[in-house]
């Protein structure tokens, strides 16, 4: 398979991926100012009427969207240029997934709901969510039923991991369930729970998954370059790609994304200088979006992701890590070498967590029936994200 051969991704008349590229949901990161980057870096390099990405929201709990918390409220936000619009959720009471899918569709809140079932962070599998819930196979299937048909239409998406661990394996029969259901694709990410972000995603399970189902199959896991997506289509077969920690400091990644896609060779390797004027922006829209304070503040997470790799040292590094306002942090890039070259020896380098190897933590008996449709008791999450 070649860049060229590979078809947008058609969920429905309004939600198409042109190239097939999804931002993966990350907490505290893709929200509307990190979206808008993203888009943007892409929009460089599409040609005329070409769609785009899909940019998906943050993960939003369910029963925080059905009462309607105000930081959950927050989180839905998109730009009115923004299209179309994703919004991930997590749940883990089929019922209160229906009425958070009912409640986006009633008053048009999204034009695309992906359903997370490949979060393994211990607060969200403990509770028997995330990468945890397909083993309850029965339950897996009752939320996927429901909010399909709580959609209407409305294109419904599966994220999830290869299991729990290597002795709890899930994906082949949760991605046939899905498919049942009537999802419009499945994204896999190479790894278990247990596995977390350690050493290498495992991109055979994705190519096992994309052979076994009708309906796309996209990969995630280890997507550091535009070359590195290639590459995973070309491995796997797979429909498109989800890119996550690859992209953090990095919103430019998306377009390197497009050109690689389209089958051009231009990768975008910014000097210091053109990294600064992204940390500016990127503050600067946290800003608009939160208010200046809380928005540089934000921001200060990003401040090592951008200058991984540059000579900067670590008293400036830090200085900016905890600026207060755009005012301050304008002052500590001016000081920035602007004509330094981007850094050859961080490409295709991991970027965010990379710890693995630990274990996941579950409800009790969890693991004692896969067919058990019941809930945990307090499985539902009261707040705005993941």
């Amino acid at each position: 398979m070649t860049a060229t051969t590979l078809a947008p991704l058609r969920l429905s008349e309004r939600v198409i991926a042109d190239p097939p590229v999804v931002l993966a949901p990350m907490a505290g990161i893709t929200n509307t100012a990190f979206r808008r980057l993203c888009r943007e870096a892409m929009a460089s390099q599409l040609a005329p009427g070409q769609a785009g990405g899909l940019f998906v929201s943050e993960m939003i709990t369910t029963r925080a969207l059905v009462e309607r918390n105000p930081k959950t409220m927050q989180l839905i936000r998109f730009e009115p240029d923004e299209s179309p619009r994703s919004i991930q959720l997590y749940g883990i009471d089929p019922t209160v997934v229906g009425a958070a899918v009912r409640m986006i569709v009633d008053e048009d809140l999204a034009d695309h709901v992906d359903l997370n079932f490949g979060c393994p962070v211990p607060k969200v599998t403990r509770k028997g969510g995330g990468s945890a819930l397909p083993w309850r196979i029965g339950l897996f299937d009752d939320i996927v039923t429901i909010a399909v048909r709580e959609a209407r239409g409305l294109p419904v998406t599966v994220k999830m991991r290869v299991g729990i661990d290597a002795d709890h394996v899930t994906y082949r029969e949760a991605g046939l369930r899905a498919q049942d259901a009537g999802v419009k694709h499945v994204a896999l990410h190479g790894r278990t729970a247990e596995e977390y972000y350690g050493g290498h995603a495992d991109w055979s399970r994705i190519a096992d998954l994309a052979d076994l189902l009708d309906i796309p199959v996209l990969g995630n896991g280890d997507i550091w370059e535009g070359d590195d997506a290639l590459r995973m289509v070309r491995e796997t077969g797979c429909a498109g790609v989800v890119v996550g920690r690859g992209c953090l400091g990095r919103p430019w990644l998306f377009a390197d994304l497009a050109a690689a896609f389209a089958g051009r060779g231009e990768r975008i390797r910014p000097r210091l200088g053109e990294v600064a004027a992204m940390m500016h922006r990127h503050a600067e829209l946290l800003g608009e979006w939160l208010g200046e304070q809380r928005g540089v503040t934000e921001f200060r997470k990003h401040v090592a992701w951008y200058l991984k790799g540059f000579a900067v040292g670590g008293t400036l590094r830090s200085a900016m890590a905890s600026a207060s306002s755009l005012a301050e942090l304008d002052d500590l890039l001016a000081q920035l070498d602007p004509g330094e070259p981007f850094p050859e020896a961080v490409l295709g380098q991991p970027r965010g967590r990379t710890s693995g190897g630990r274990g996941v933590s579950l409800p009790e008996g969890w693991l004692d029936s896969r067919d058990s449709r019941d809930v945990p008791l307090g499985a539902e999450l009261a707040d705005g994200g993941g």
